[in-house]
């Protein structure tokens, strides 16, 4: 991903069309038309060889013959032609090119990588082909063939073009306006992570609305969507996917739905995820005309108390709340409303209400501390006339904006057909709603908003201490089954796999033939007899062949059950391989619980864990959540609460709590198992059975296939998240002869982080800061803590009390190819060796990571700081807009 020359897209200098004719609707004749008609003020030049003019405008046959080489070039000629003519517009100087035209059906993709191709060797950027075209309203830019979009705060990527026409129309209509409008088409270069990182940090930019019919590259977009969302709210509707299960057999492929993987990718990331495009112009017109919230109480100010409560219904089905008003609230209102009225919430004016009852009413609630946001209906009537209480609305929104920063919103819902309401309200920047659920709605996309930028922030809980996994021995059970060609692990591999990480299961004894089964039998018998069960690779239910038995009290009945399952099988399945046998005790406690763990492949976001209802009907019953790892136990502990089984673990029916933490902590391992082992494909543990005293495992079931994109100490190539980077911890040596413990940064290092922050003398922490801080924020310190590895690194020095004495920070750009660092020790640690140990082990990061170059910013004064650089090589020069600080760059050895 890279924003290199976006500018030149979004703000160009200069452009030039390729391609058109003067035919009455050709795509050339409407772009050039538009581009004329959106009031660019640079130069709009013409390049065809075809044609001498085009409404007026003379062509140059080449883009050398141009007055002034383009910026921006769009391209709209046939597609033979187009690679020609991007390396062209290239030579020519121009550094970026919108390619109109489509892929020919037949020969796409080489298409595509020619357009590609003739753009990189130029270092132009390429936005399509087969896109409907770019608008920087701002810029006064229409370089595509939709209406021209009002300018706004609204950023809107679309994979659509017909979604992206749809909602320009909308917006026109609505006077909501966009700071940029891109149909990125078959994104042969620049695609939606591009386009989510140039629009995260443009200035002009309040939010981003996105639509998508599918991702391709699941780790840079989840990187780049985590990255805008932490800054700003990101709006995304996502068709449904072509693939509509995610890959796996038997109870997998029935459990783990794709579409619930990708909410799964989306809530993960901190995007608002809306159902369709009404949903979506919802979302826009709150976010176009609102700032952020700071809460979810919510006053309803209606003058019908039936339109009230279906506005507090939608609300509280959205998770919010109604406000509770305080005494002075409810006094005021008490001596507002007629006797007929209501001054609780929601507050009914009743139906005679004008707009001086209005004013007072939504005064007094907005006046009230326990109040967070307004939500006004109101409906037509003879004698509560539209337009004036619309009036009395924005005055009231307006009085509480001069009195409270940040202002509390104001949500307005007018029913009926005067169009008048919508004007006085959206030219106040009241969003207006057709309805009342509309309007909750709306209000609840900027509360969903606030708390997904709260979960990105949230510290979760330390991972326990004594979970150590064993992943050598984990990784011999796996490459056993590898190297004999198998698809599936050997019951004993299985439970040494799971053993290397601690997860608890049945004892058990895997066995060839019936005679061995009832030869074990005696020995693993319990007190409810014994368990059986055939083991083949061709059957993924077992129950498809009656390929379990439980209760068998004799090893003459294990043997008789196990010779007529061969039976059955030679029966139903006559194709299927038997490995052999499985017996266990039968073991079934009266007080477990069955549930469901798994690992399923997903097509676009790789591993993905999921949690639900366990048992033979877990198909039936489908109360299945799921998440994205690597996994903390925070998120185990959400993906456990997202079930009706989670919830059952605290009792029921006098039925004793089961232990819960067991749960989570061997949700944690299983998805552990998965990151650490790549060719780990799929995991089913069905039952894990949860009791008041632990759980165990009583079947499972570990698929693996061979991973030829794997590296020894590399990040998992499937991975949507780029897990801990484990092979960048290493000892420190300093110079009195002490080591420290340098290991990457964890989102549970948030009370250390923050413990080290105390600890620094206050000049310190201005010479890293470049201005006097008291303390450091606690936002800080999460943003410090929750970071995402594919872009960043984050290295502590921990001492052996376990705190932290330095820390060292690597941020990169979103080409990926510059980091800036930032560097602080702890007061009490100078003089020890340790800054300049940092140092090192930051450069060796960033050269594992493959960056060009590292730079940093640092005060002339510090001379210590200075004179590290200057050792270990960095480039150090006065920065020309402030002598203060001194700039450091180290360029890094290729490869």
């Amino acid at each position: 991903m890279t924003v290199r020359n976006l500018d030149a897209v979004f703000s160009p200098r200069s452009v030039a069309l390729a391609g058109g004719s003067p035919r009455e609707g050709s795509v050339g004749r409407v772009f050039l038309g538009n581009l004329r008609a959106s009031g660019f003020k640079g130069p709009i030049g013409l390049v065809n060889p075809d044609h001498a003019s085009i409404d007026g405008v003379e062509a140059a046959r080449a883009f050398a013959d141009l007055e002034t080489p383009p910026d921006l070039v769009v391209v709209t000629a046939p597609a033979p032609a187009v690679p020609e003519i991007v390396e062209a517009a290239g030579a020519a100087g121009a550094r970026a090119a919108v390619v109109v035209t489509l892929a020919p059906g037949a020969g796409a993709a080489s298409f595509r990588e020619a357009a590609a191709g003739a753009a990189r060797k130029r270092g132009m950027r390429l936005v399509g082909p087969g896109c409907l075209g770019v608008q920087s309203p701002h810029a006064r830019l229409n370089a595509s063939s939709a209406p021209a979009a009002r300018a706004g705060e609204l950023a809107l990527l679309s994979q659509s073009n017909g979604v992206m026409t749809s909602i320009i129309e909308w917006a026109n209509a609505r006077t909501i306006g966009f700071s940029g409008v891109v149909s990125f088409g078959d994104m042969a270069d620049v695609d939606v992570d591009d386009l989510l990182d140039h629009f995260a940090t443009d200035r002009r930019t309040r939010a981003i609305l996105l639509y998508l019919d599918e991702i391709s590259d699941a780790p840079r977009f989840m990187s780049a969507a985590r990255a805008a969302a932490r800054i700003k709210p990101v709006v995304l509707v996502k068709a449904a996917p072509r693939e509509t299960v995610a890959r796996g057999l038997g109870v997998q492929a029935s459990l783990v739905d794709a579409d619930a993987v990708a909410d799964a990718a989306f809530r993960r990331s901190g995007l608002l995820r809306v159902a369709d495009l009404s949903e979506l112009f919802e979302a826009a017109a709150t976010l176009a005309h609102v700032a952020p919230l700071t809460g979810k109480r919510v006053a309803i100010v209606s003058n019908s108390d039936g339109l009230g409560r279906l506005a507090l219904s939608r609300l509280l089905a959205r998770g919010g709340t109604a406000a509770k008003f305080g005494e002075a609230t409810a006094r005021t209102l008490g001596e507002t409303l007629p006797r007929d009225g209501s001054a609780e919430n929601p507050i009914d004016l009743c139906g005679d209400a004008g707009p001086d009852r209005y004013g007072a009413a939504l005064d007094a609630a907005l006046a009230d501390e326990s109040v967070d946001a307004a939500l006004v209906v109101h409906a037509p009537s003879a004698i509560s006339p539209a337009a004036p209480c619309a009036e009395a609305v924005t005055q009231a929104a307006a009085r509480a904006r001069k009195r409270r920063y940040p202002p509390k919103p104001v949500f307005a819902a007018f029913l009926g057909a005067d169009p008048a309401p919508r004007r006085i309200l959206e030219a106040a920047h009241v969003p207006f709603f057709r309805t009342p659920e509309a309007a909750a709605q709306g209000l609840m996309h900027l509360v969903a908003h606030v708390e997904a930028q709260a979960a990105l922030l949230a510290a979760p809980p330390s991972t326990p201490t004594s979970f150590a996994p064993d992943v050598a021995r984990a990784r011999v059970a796996v490459e056993a089954a590898l190297s004999k060609g198998r698809d599936w692990l050997s019951p004993t591999d299985v439970a040494e796999a799971l053993g290397a990480y601690d997860a608890p299961s049945l004892p058990q004894a895997f066995v060839a033939t019936p005679a061995d089964a009832a030869a074990v039998a005696q020995a693993l018998m319990g007190p409810r007899g014994a368990v059986l069960k055939i083991v083949s690779p061709d059957i993924p239910r077992r129950a498809l062949v009656g390929g379990v038995r439980i209760g068998l009290e004799s090893p003459t009945a294990v043997e008789e059950t196990a010779r007529a399952m061969l039976a059955r099988v030679a029966e139903r399945m006559p194709q299927a391989r038997i490995d052999g046998f499985v017996v266990q005790p039968n073991v079934k406690p009266d007080d477990g619980q069955e549930l469901y763990l798994g690992v399923a492949d997903d097509p676009v976001f790789g591993p993905v864990v999921a949690f639900g209802a366990g048992g033979g009907d877990a198909v039936l019953r489908h109360d299945v959540s799921v998440e994205l790892p690597p996994l903390h136990l925070g998120l185990a502990n959400d993906l456990i609460d997202r079930t009706v089984a989670g919830r059952l673990l605290g009792g029921y029916d006098g039925r004793p709590a089961a232990d819960r933490e067991a749960v989570a902590l061997t949700l944690l391992k299983i998805a552990q198992l998965a990151v650490d082992l790549p060719e780990i494909r799929e995991i089913s543990i069905n039952p894990l059975v949860a009791t008041p005293r632990g759980v165990i495992a009583f079947d499972a079931r570990i698929r693996v296939a061979p991973e030829p994109r794997a590296r020894a100490g590399g990040p998992h190539p499937r991975l949507a998240i780029r897990p801990y980077p484990k092979a960048l911890e290493s000892e420190l040596s300093l110079r009195d002869g002490s080591t420290v413990t340098l290991r990457p940064i964890r989102p549970d290092d948030e009370p250390v982080v923050a413990a080290f922050f105390r600890g620094v003398a206050a000049e310190d922490l201005r010479q890293r800061f470049f201005t006097p801080v008291k303390e450091v924020p606690r936002a800080f310190i999460a943003r410090l803590t929750q970071i995402d590895y594919a872009r960043n690194q984050v290295l502590l020095a921990i001492d052996h009390w376990g705190d932290a004495v330095g820390v060292v920070q690597l941020h990169a750009d979103p080409d990926v190819e510059t980091g800036e660092y930032a560097i602080l020790l702890r007061s009490d640690q100078k003089g020890r060796g340790l800054g300049r140990l940092l140092m090192q082990a930051m450069i060796r990061a960033a050269a594992s990571e493959g960056l060009k170059s590292v730079t940093g910013e640092v005060l002339t004064e510090n001379s210590a700081m200075l004179a590290i650089c200057r050792d270990l090589g960095f480039d150090i020069r006065p920065d020309p807009d402030d002598l203060s600080l001194r700039r450091v760059r180290l360029v890094l050895p290729a490869g």
